[in-house]
């Protein structure tokens, strides 16, 4: 339980049951430890003053190395109050801070982040239904993957479509004046042996004539 908040009964229950669901979850991946109701069994932070969130979350391979913190919130502790002392510090521990609120404070949850600039790892809404607590992600911190780093030579940056089109144009009417020339070229140089045997045959008859005897 918050140290600067008293919740009402049935709400503390419902805050209790979301914290051992959580746990089930994340134990599949860590070691958890957890601090339901009035317990204070996991502490973080300095020891002068610590601090007890609803979940620690351990490295289970090397024993006690904190990696995470997770806070549950009722649509009570959903506040200036809490949001500047609790959420606040716990952002501050260099570990991923997990917050889960309930449905109908999602907005408010969101503004006091952006007031106290409280960065979450991860920022999830629940819903009691019956029996039944239904989790939604709202927001998961954005990390860079690698396909998503900057190379180390930037690209030219792709021409526009319109530009595209106009440079496949360009180059196709030039790839059709060139044919157009190469064909004009070879039919010249098929014309050009023809033109030369006819001149050849006229001085030939002339020849001949020249050369037989007159009547």
């Amino acid at each position: 339980m918050s140290p600067i908040l008293v919740r009402p009964v049935r709400e503390q229950l419902e805050h209790d049951r979301v914290i051992r669901l959580l746990q089930a979850k994340y134990r599949r991946k860590t070691d958890v430890a957890i601090n339901p109701g009035n317990l204070q069994t996991a502490a973080v932070g300095p020891a002068a003053s610590p601090w007890y969130p609803d979940l620690v979350l351990y490295a289970g391979a090397s024993g006690k190395k904190l990696v995470g913190v997770v806070e549950v919130e009722t649509g009570e502790s959903v506040n200036h109050l809490e949001a500047m002392s609790q959420w606040a510090a716990l952002s501050r521990l260099r570990v991923p801070f997990h917050l889960y609120v309930p449905s109908s404070s999602i907005d408010s949850a969101r503004r006091l982040c952006a007031e106290f600039k409280i960065s979450t790892a991860e920022f999830w809404a629940y819903q009691v239904i019956g029996e039944q607590i239904r989790f939604t992600m709202v927001l998961k911190a954005a990390g860079r993957s690698k396909a998503s780093a900057p190379s180390a030579t930037p690209r030219r940056a792709a021409p526009p479509v319109a530009a595209r089109k106009t440079v496949a144009a360009r180059k196709t009417r030039a790839a059709s004046t060139t044919t157009a020339r190469s064909a004009t070229a070879k039919s010249a140089k098929k014309k050009a042996p023809t033109a030369r045997g006819a001149t050849a045959s006229k001085t030939a008859r002339k020849a001949a004539s020249s050369r037989s005897p007159k009547r």
